[in-house]
């Protein structure tokens, strides 16, 4: 398949005719900036709906790597059950590729194109996490993000401290081990929280050089 172009603002013309648009999360730069084969999935910001959200997926082929653009307006409660649907419908399916992987559509601002952020490897969950340890890996280390001017960080051996995203990197640094312990990240995001505001802090996980550190891939939504 060539080369997949598509608008900051993305434009699509629906089974009925009528054009809506998503506007798509930012963010600064990112790795991924091309993929082919591809198939596209929309999540649209609808005002005149009482849940403000309408999928369109008619278009997605399992064996295709899926493009899923999520209208940076929506929050993480109307956009997660249906990107866990989506999920499950390629993991459950007989015809799925293991090679092709899922992403969520961005601008990228410092090249003025589209960028991607893979998320295939992402499991969402509903239930809280226990902060004792008791069923969570040993040096977890938990993120409960409210909002991006309250992140609340739960270190290895040290008082919980609130936060913000522009100090989180600094923060999330000085509350690591100084020993080169192998560390646990778990990630919580309120159910408020926008789409876009859920990306910049992926974003800005993703540009930490953290050594001996690993971001769970099980996250958790929280009300």
């Amino acid at each position: 398949m060539k080369k997949l172009l598509i608008a900051f603002c993305l434009l699509v013309l629906c089974a009925c005719g009528k054009e809506k648009s998503v506007l798509l999360p930012e963010i600064q730069n990112t790795k991924i900036t091309e993929i082919t084969d591809v198939s596209p999935a929309y999540l649209f910001y609808d005002e005149t709906k009482p849940d403000s959200l309408e999928l369109n997926k008619n278009n997605l082929i399992i064996s295709t790597n899926w493009l899923v653009n999520v209208d940076k307006r929506l929050t993480l409660k109307q956009v997660i059950p249906s990107i866990i649907k989506l999920q499950e419908k390629k993991r459950n399916s007989d015809h799925k590729n293991k090679n092709v992987r899922n992403y969520f559509t961005c601008n990228a601002t410092s090249i003025k194109n589209l960028g991607f952020v893979d998320f295939t490897d992402v499991v969402y969950d509903y239930e809280r996490e226990d902060k004792d340890g008791k069923i969570e890996p040993e040096n977890t280390i938990f993120i409960v993000v409210l909002n991006l001017n309250k992140i609340i960080v739960y270190p290895l051996d040290k008082d919980d401290f609130e936060t913000n995203i522009n100090d989180f990197e600094t923060n999330l640094k000085e509350s690591l081990p100084v020993n080169n312990e192998k560390v646990n990240v778990k990630l919580s995001f309120n159910e408020i929280l926008s789409f876009q505001d859920y990306i910049t802090l992926k974003y800005k996980l993703s540009q930490l050089n953290l050594e001996n550190t690993t971001i769970n891939n099980h996250e958790y939504i929280i009300n």
